[in-house]
């Protein structure tokens, strides 16, 4: 198999999901209807082309399942098959954290059902409400789980990197989600089928349950933070976090993206942003944000960030290498 990078959102839809998209693009436009303020409307008009597209693209595809490229296909027919995008087994693959805390044998028989796929930036894995089919490894980049309001915006209540997965609430038995799962920096990710898993392995069981308590731990302290401590505190301990689950100081990142995930406005975070920018911290860039120096921005962030990095450690001590 020939490695690809697509940056065309894909996604794996099933008839539940199609109905759910159908309901949303109903319940938009009735809003839109009613909506006075012109923010929220512009807000409503973007969710009605994003739902139909994915709609339209779910009622064109004739393959529901992922589909694998071989050396033959063209880049064009690639984009066109639909499914999330595999990719070719890499020799230090996996790299999720999570997965390598696990005994040998144990990971040893997983592998064989895990499948190497590459996520995009602002790829949407699993949207609220819709179901857990997969549970999502991430070997680089960031996923972030987000809260979903009726008026299309979303904030961010936790990240998830090559520490963890996406399988918080598919350990207690959830068949849908709660929130959205959104690729925030984009990368290569593990896909596997959960239930056989915790079912049959004790090994693998213990290490999500352990997840679970190291995951909430960071979602409390998030909590605390976000009324607790300024935006640039925020900020910075937002940029360490990202550049915690990755291996380079440059974030694939936009200042829209910041303002969601905050919970602000873009000149808000593009003012908080600037005063690390002239402390020599970061460098912005088209759509990045380079870390220049990582314990000034240690020092600029509030105690939240150590906080969550001891917190994590102490139930998942391969958290950080």
């Amino acid at each position: 198999m020939r490695q690809t990078v697509s940056s065309h959102r894909l996604y794996v839809m099933d008839r539940r999901q199609k109905q759910k998209l159908e309901r949303d693009l109903e319940r938009y436009h009735a809003l839109l209807k009613l909506a006075t303020d012109e923010r929220a409307a512009a807000a409503l008009r973007q969710l009605i082309r994003e739902t139909q597209g994915r709609l339209n693209h779910t009622n064109n595809s004739e393959q529901p399942t992922p589909k694998i490229r071989d050396d033959n296909q063209s880049p064009a027919e690639g984009l066109r098959s639909g499914g999330l995008e595999h990719m070719s087994a890499q020799p230090d693959w996996p790299r999720n954290r999570l997965l390598l805390a696990l005994p040998s044998p144990d990971l040893n028989e997983l592998i064989p059902e895990l499948e190497q796929i590459r996520c995009e930036r602002e790829q949407v894995l699993v949207d609220a409400d819709s179901s857990l089919d997969h549970v999502f490894f991430p070997d680089s980049g960031v996923v972030s789980a987000v809260a979903v309001y009726t008026d299309g915006s979303i904030i961010e209540m936790a990240t998830i990197g090559r520490e963890g997965c996406t399988a918080v609430q598919a350990v207690f038995g959830a068949e849908s989600s709660s929130v959205r799962l959104l690729v925030q920096i984009p990368g290569g990710m593990s896909r596997a089928g959960f239930t056989r898993a915790m079912g049959t392995m004790p090994s693998f069981r213990s290490l999500m349950y352990a997840y679970v308590q190291a995951f909430l731990e960071q979602v409390l302290v998030s909590v605390a933070c976000n009324g607790a401590h300024s935006l640039k505190q925020r900020l910075a301990r937002w940029l360490l976090t990202m550049r915690d689950r990755g291996d380079d100081d440059a974030l694939q990142i936009t200042q829209n993206l910041l303002a969601e995930m905050l919970g602000v406005q873009r000149p808000t975070v593009t003012n908080a942003a600037r005063e690390l920018e002239r402390a020599g911290l970061i460098a912005r860039g088209r759509r990045q944000v380079t870390i220049l120096d990582r314990q000034g921005l240690v020092a600029a962030s509030c105690e939240c960030y150590q906080l969550v990095r001891a917190r994590v450690a102490s139930h998942l001590p391969k958290t950080y290498g």
